[in-house]
Formats: structure tokens, C-alpha cells, sequence
């Protein structure tokens, strides 16, 4: 099996993921992934979709994620790898697919607009 690769967004992060076989050890910006990710629950995102098609060990995986924070980091990080198990095996689509893998959460921070502290709330109003 030659190198596959995949792109994830999420929010202002962008991940590619290059899987290879090998024994199941994830390279996170040349840092192991529970390095690089020190929050358990942000950890476990990553290897979801692995657990989800039950390959943990079977493919070495290589990332590098730029922008946005942790969990942005993280959730583009877990959508790149399964679009990469979906490019190996179709059979992985449905069980991703049904825990909403696959799907790109478009949700972007709305931007500041002038004349307001922030990009919805105002100053405080007085009549008098």
C-alpha cells in the first residue's frame, strides 16, 4: 500500500493526514499525538475514527494541522483521517458517516463589526 493522504477543516485549522501501513503510531507536527494534544477527551477525538472501524493498529499516521486552536486542531485532524479510511476501504463510509465523520461543520467565529464591543453585542443603551 502506497501513502495516502487527506485534508480536514475545521473552524480556522486546517489538517493533512498521510496514512501508511505500519503499527498504529499517530505524528502530530513531528510530536506524538498525546503530546501534542495533552486533553483526553481532544485525544480520543483523534483516534475515534480508528476505533470507530476498528483499524487502531494497523496504519501509521502522519499530520500536520495548522490554525486555530486545540479542538479545532483535534476535529480537523479526526474528519482528514476518516476521509483517508474512506479512500482505503468504501466499506468505512456508512459506521463514519452515521457518527457524522465525514461532514464539515462550517461554523466560522462571526467577525467584529465597528461601532459594537463585539460582533453582536452593544454598548449599554440610555434614553436620557
Amino acid at each position: 500500500m502506497e501513502q495516502i493522504n487527506a485534508l480536514g477543516r475545521r473552524k480556522a485549522s486546517v489538517s493533512r493526514v498521510y496514512l501508511t501501513q505500519g503499527s498504529g503510531a499517530i505524528t502530530v507536527n513531528g510530536k506524538d499525538y498525546k503530546e501534542y494534544f495533552t486533553q483526553a477527551h481532544v485525544q480520543n477525538a483523534v483516534v475515534a475514527p480508528l476505533k470507530t472501524t476498528e483499524v487502531e493498529s494497523l496504519y501509521d499516521i502522519k499530520v500536520n494541522v495548522k490554525g486555530g486552536g486545540f479542538k479545532g486542531q483535534a476535529e480537523a485532524t479526526r474528519m482528514a483521517i476518516s476521509r483517508a479510511l474512506v479512500k482505503i476501504n468504501e466499506e468505512f463510509r456508512s459506521p463514519l458517516k452515521a457518527k457524522k465523520y465525514l461532514t464539515r461543520d462550517a461554523r466560522e467565529v462571526e467577525r467584529k463589526k465597528y461601532g459594537k464591543p463585539k460582533a453582536r453585542k452593544s454598548f449599554q443603551f440610555s434614553k436620557r
